[in-house]
């Protein structure tokens, strides 16, 4: 029986939450139960269990950040919207960190395609892309640019990684500068 006041909406947050204050590899059953002062058999009764909670991170995570994402890309094209992507990308993933590693977690793709959260993601990423004139099998192959541009400098910055005095935001923005390069210049695929 769900113990009274404990939802999986509740749960998923404050495993969310944990993520951020202690890393994400910190968050386990066993937290979130002394979180709630509960025995960790309660919270099954709420989630299958720690993969499953954490797809549920992922899926809460990845929903805010895309909501903050696509708020800053709204009204916006070319070079301007990929700096709001990328801007609003790196905000979230130095402000939120737990919930930013739980994004990185395969999901299996048919979860993926039913998720509301994923499938705005996407239209997301490949309207901003399509206004470059991008479609199959470039568009797939610059979100892959993207995301690891985007992640490779997060990952790297958060771990303290950039030890040349130049301002790491001066470096992000001609990173975004040289990505609008690029996908201006897109190599089409003639195989497509």
């Amino acid at each position: 029986m769900p113990r009274a006041g404990l939802t999986t909406g509740r749960l998923v947050a404050a495993a969310a939450d944990l993520a951020d204050e202690a890393g994400y590899e910190n968050v386990t059953l066993s937290a979130l139960a002394r979180r709630f002062g509960v025995k960790d058999a309660s919270l099954y009764a709420h989630v299958r269990g720690l993969r499953d909670l954490r797809v549920r991170m992922a899926l809460l995570a990845g929903g805010e950040m895309t909501d903050r994402i696509a708020a800053a890309v709204a009204g916006r094209t070319g070079k301007e919207a990929l700096a709001a992507f990328a801007n609003a990308y790196r905000e979230y993933a130095l402000a939120h960190p737990g919930r930013y590693t739980a994004t990185q977690i395969r999901l299996d793709p048919s979860l993926a395609s039913g998720s509301p959260a994923m499938r705005r993601t996407s239209e997301v990423v490949h309207g901003l892309l399509r206004a470059y004139g991008l479609d199959e099998p470039d568009l797939t192959d610059a979100v892959r640019l993207l995301r690891s541009a985007f992640h490779g400098y997060c990952a790297l910055e958060s771990a303290g990684a950039f030890g040349d005095p130049r301002d790491v935001r001066a470096s992000w923005d001609r990173a975004v500068d040289a990505l609008h390069i690029a996908l201006v210049n897109w190599p089409r695929d003639a195989t497509g």
